[in-house]
């Protein structure tokens, strides 16, 4: 059998500062009773000035390392998943590998918004598949707070800060990464977007006064999303030839809990088996996915051999899922 992807290390960061719905109610037209009711959000965490996208990714990445007892030069290659780099260049990557000391590590970022972090665990998972990596750290992180607009109730309420880490290894059994989708529909590009520097120019090269925001259009997003996330997560089960009742947890992208709620309600899943957490970090980006794999595991929920399906769909319109098999009975290191 093929080397898989298992998982032996995860770690999750979140900045100090909490911003709770009450906090939002002095800030913009809204209520704690409207937020929870249409989103199921409760708090969420604001990166301070000193909470760079490096430095979060970082304190997650030492810990998933940590938690994989790993050193930081056995990296293979270091992938970022982030839509709110520090820089437009260098990469978060190789700001990152630097920062952790992963000498040998070759270093790239990812950029597929929400969805970045199971795009990102996908291509990590290649490498080590194809034998040219066996240790991979797969990182997702953004501060997305730092583009919000917190006079627009329709997107301020909703996002969160963070970061969340996976190392990844090869591994003999049949464990670890087991499917991979991923999906696009350009088209619906506009439902959620934040322009960039070539949009912004105007025609004698200056600046506008003003900096973009986040600008989303909900009804279209939750309708779309709604949909994906039933499509890709059957899709994922079956390529991992696998069913429905075969899956013991879902971590779904944490955006909206009603989004989730229509979804798991598609699909025919109990809610014992869907993984939630965005009541006290709101929707979290790239992070979003592997904060709820740090949580679930730190709390004893994954054991080994459970199946897990990784969902996530957001700017694009972009989507991707994956079915992991929790365990890393196969990985042997020093050879």
């Amino acid at each position: 059998m093929a080397q898989r992807a298992a998982i032996t290390g995860w770690g999750a960061y979140v900045p100090a500062r909490v911003l709770t719905n009450a906090d939002l109610e002095r800030m913009v037209e809204t209520s704690d009773e409207w937020i929870v009711t249409r989103t199921g959000i409760r708090e969420r965490r604001i990166a301070g000035p000193d909470e760079t996208t490096v430095r979060m990714a970082t304190e997650a990445a030492q810990r998933a390392l940590a938690t994989a007892t790993l050193e930081p030069d056995a990296l293979d290659l270091v992938i970022v998943a982030t839509t709110t780099p520090d820089y437009l260049m260098p990469a978060t990557a190789s700001l990152l590998q630097a920062a952790l000391g992963a000498t040998r590590a070759g270093a790239f970022d990812l950029v597929a918004a929400c969805s970045g972090f199971v795009y990102a665990l996908s291509v990590g998972a290649q490498f080590i598949m194809a034998g040219t990596a066996r240790a991979v750290l797969v990182v997702g992180v953004d501060a997305l707070t730092r583009w919000l607009d917190f006079t627009d109730r329709s997107t301020c309420v909703l996002f969160g800060d963070g970061a969340g880490a996976v190392v990844l290894e090869a591994s003999d059994a049949d464990e670890g990464v087991l499917s991979t989708v991923h999906g696009s529909d350009g088209s619906g590009a506009m439902h959620l977007y934040l322009e960039g520097f070539p949009e912004l120019l105007m025609s004698n090269g200056a600046l506008p006064p003003k900096r973009p925001f986040m600008r989303m259009d909900g009804r279209e997003v939750f309708r779309f999303s709604v949909r994906i996330i039933g499509e890709a997560t059957l899709e994922a089960v079956q390529r991992a030839g696998l069913t429905l009742d075969e899956i013991d947890l879902l971590i779904p992208h944490q955006a909206n809990l009603r989004i989730i709620d229509a979804a798991v309600k598609r699909l025919g899943l109990p809610w014992e088996k869907v993984w939630v957490n965005l009541d006290r970090y709101g929707n979290t980006s790239a992070a979003s996915i592997p904060l709820g794999i740090a949580e679930a595991a730190e709390r004893g929920v994954l054991q080994p051999g459970m199946n897990v399906v990784l969902v996530a769909f957001g700017a694009g319109l972009a989507w991707a899922a994956s079915v992991v098999r929790w365990g890393a009975t196969g990985v042997r290191r020093g050879g």
